[in-house]
């Protein structure tokens, strides 16, 4: 499929995740590493399809299955039904879809996911220590200016910046 929409420069692929990888669910370590994954493979797809006008989404569906049929209330069987998450699919296939995003859809409600990392802290050859990092550890996890990136040579130029701005 990839080499067909390379050569008709155009495709749309959607991959389904998890809540079970994006923030975990008891019981389910294999399946939430494995939908988180998918993430991972999505946003390097997003890198590769760019110039071929391939993009690249995941959609992370909350619905009813014949799993919940039993437990489940009919209330909350009713206002989770699958159908409630099409429009979100068909969007993010569509021909103004975004490129390397994360929706969440169920029950009529939706949104999307994003990675941010914080502007974090250097510290210095003489004080790179576990005690050192939980004594700054508010001050590295800081969110007041996070910063979001497209490829992971983004993250590297950052620290590699922050260690030439601080050389000695």
């Amino acid at each position: 499929v990839w080499n067909a929409m390379k050569e008709r420069n155009y495709g749309r692929i959607l991959m389904t995740t998890s809540t079970s990888g994006t923030y975990g669910n008891f019981g389910q370590a294999n399946y939430g590493a494995a939908k988180m994954g998918l993430v991972g493979l999505m946003n390097t797809l997003c890198i590769e399809g760019a110039k071929n006008n391939i993009r690249v989404n995941c959609i992370s569906p909350t619905a009813a299955t014949r799993m919940t049929e039993d437990i489940l209330t009919p209330d909350m069987l009713a206002a989770l039904n699958p159908e409630f998450v099409t429009p979100a699919a068909a969007f993010l296939v569509s021909e103004d879809a975004p490129n390397r995003t994360v929706m969440f859809a169920g029950a009529g409600s939706y949104s999307v996911m994003e990675v941010r990392e914080s502007e974090g802290m250097y510290l210095p050859p003489d004080n790179r220590s576990a005690d050192a990092i939980a004594e700054n550890y508010a001050a590295i996890s800081a969110m007041d200016n996070p910063s979001t990136y497209t490829e992971g040579r983004e993250h590297v130029a950052k620290i590699l910046t922050n260690a030439a701005r601080n050389k000695a």
